[in-house]
């Protein structure tokens, strides 16, 4: 019997998209773990190889609120393993069906988002490592810089089809195409 029941990659079907200055992509969807309480990341990431969640990353998701986010599926001994480690402090709720993540990099990556947010993404004010919930046109998100020219969309599952293919529309009048 599977750790986890199997699922339809909600963007299975859609492609990547490239141009001269920008890439669209849909990411793995791997694992995105909702962690709240009294624990700041520094104490979080001390957690993480007991629970095998080296390759992952903490994303400020509110105050006292964390996502942890990574390529791989956990298996359900990790989480409840974070979970043990940090009872007390905090709880984890395992998000990894209901989100999907979406890159999207290269130097026009900021001004296509500027099409839909208006959250100042200037490096200054926007830093890498940066997480905010913000929307998206009408589409709630979870927006993080992940490079200088890198950002990490998270989106709830039922709404990802739609933000892609917005998203699509815009990158496609910066000049991308379908990755062949």
């Amino acid at each position: 019997m599977p750790d986890r029941p199997e699922h339809r990659p909600v963007l299975a079907g859609k492609t990547a998209l490239q141009g001269p200055g920008i890439r669209l992509e849909h990411l793995p969807e791997g694992h995105l773990l909702h962690v709240m309480g009294a624990i700041d990341a520094d104490g979080l990431a001390g957690h993480f190889s007991a629970a095998g969640l080296e390759a992952s990353t903490i994303r400020s998701a509110g105050y006292r609120q964390w996502f942890i986010a990574g390529d791989d599926v956990l298996p359900s001994s990790h989480i409840a393993a974070l979970s043990s480690a940090l009872q007390g402090s905090a709880f984890v709720s395992d998000q990894s069906h209901g989100r999907v993540r979406i890159g999207l990099s290269g130097p026009q990556a900021a001004e296509l988002l500027a099409r839909g947010t208006a959250v100042d993404l200037h490096p200054s004010t926007f830093p890498e490592g940066r997480s905010t919930v913000t929307l998206f046109g009408h589409i709630s998100l979870q927006l993080t810089r992940t490079g200088a020219d890198s950002f990490e969309l998270t989106v709830l599952r039922s709404f990802a089809e739609a933000l892609y293919e917005e998203l699509e529309a815009l990158a496609a009048s910066l000049g991308a195409l379908p990755e062949l």
